[in-house]
């Protein structure tokens, strides 16, 4: 494992150079960036594919939430956001076609829309020609159940260690922005969030690159 301080905020031209070397092997790609909730993987990610011009899509995990209907029948609505609340098998299935694209068309992958709090179907094309495929998620290196395969499917993985005051921060701000109360998001960070931030840290070592966030 490589692992590498770049102060306050990620190195964008190192990392923009490791990810263009991934973009150049002549055959596609998939990076992978992953962290606990509020670690800027997101952010990151974006920043990435905007760096890399037309080298790149970015397909996030988080389209494959389950559909709020879906959570409340399972009895999984409190615990939005766990490994259980996705479509880990769906997501593993994507990032197989995303590996070996066949044919002139482009694959569509899901989204998620914040302020829906919704998947959002077929809301990201993936041209053939594309030769780098960046995806983020909280998820990438679990070792159990139908995530398992996820991380064999990925070339790198990139795991971003935020300093945790900064990281629940961002997390209670979020969710105000996207409407729930000051309280509310403070207890819902306090609480699943930071169950699945535990989780998450627990299989950093799996990844190829950690980056400090602090």
């Amino acid at each position: 494992m490589d692992t590498s301080d770049p102060g306050t905020h990620p190195d964008l031209a190192r990392l923009t150079a490791r990810a263009r070397r991934l973009a150049t092997t002549g055959v596609r790609r998939v990076l992978g960036i992953t962290g606990a909730p509020g670690s800027g993987k997101s952010t990151l990610a974006a920043r990435l594919v905007d760096a890399l011009d037309g080298q790149a899509v970015l397909v996030p995990m988080d389209g494959f939430h389950l559909a709020g209907a879906e959570l409340a029948r399972l009895g999984r609505a409190e615990r939005k956001g766990a490994p259980d609340t996705f479509d880990a098998a769906g997501y593993a299935a994507l990032l197989r076609r995303l590996r070996h694209p066949e044919g002139p068309d482009p694959v569509y992958a899901p989204a998620f829309d914040r302020e829906l709090e919704e998947p959002v179907a077929g809301s990201v094309p993936v041209p053939p020609d594309t030769p780098l495929v960046v995806t983020e998620g909280n998820y990438l290196l679990l070792d159990e159940g139908p995530w398992a395969p996820v991380r064999g499917l990925l070339d790198e993985v990139w795991f971003l260690d935020a300093d945790p005051e900064l990281r629940v921060r961002r997390l209670v701000d979020r969710h105000v922005r996207f409407g729930k109360p000051r309280p509310y998001a403070e207890r819902w960070v306090a609480g699943s969030d930071e169950r699945n931030a535990r989780l998450v840290q627990r299989h950093r070592d799996r990844a190829d690159l950690v980056v400090r966030v602090s």
